[in-house]
């Protein structure tokens, strides 16, 4: 049973920093792609950043130079460092990963950016 458990999220002001972490099981974790989204209210979900097995990073342009998504196999476990945050990062971030063509979601974790 794949479970994918986001954590860190929180309330801070714009400039700040904050570090998502992202708990996986079920899952050969060292082997499988995982990526950030974020839902903000009324808008779609989005694709923020994502690591490939062998540690390839990829970033929506929105974050670039912002963000930072790195993986610690040895704890099953993604990471988003988000600095320079902006209201406009205000959203509900998940993580996600995907196992024959199954796509596994997190529940989520808030992230509130005041100006």
């Amino acid at each position: 049973q794949v479970q994918l458990v986001e954590s860190g999220g929180g309330l801070v002001q714009a400039g700040g920093s904050l570090r998502l972490a992202c708990a996986a099981s079920g899952i050969i974790f060292s082997m499988k792609a995982m990526d950030w989204y974020r839902q903000a209210p009324g808008k779609q979900r989005e694709s923020v950043a994502s690591i490939t097995s062998g540690g390839t990073t990829n970033y929506a342009d929105s974050v670039k130079d912002r963000f930072t998504i790195s993986r610690d196999n040895a704890k099953d476990t993604v990471y988003l460092q988000m600095n320079s945050l902006k209201p406009e990062d205000t959203a509900v971030y998940y993580c996600h990963t995907r196992v024959f063509a199954f796509d596994y979601w997190g529940q989520g974790t808030q992230v509130t950016v005041s100006s």
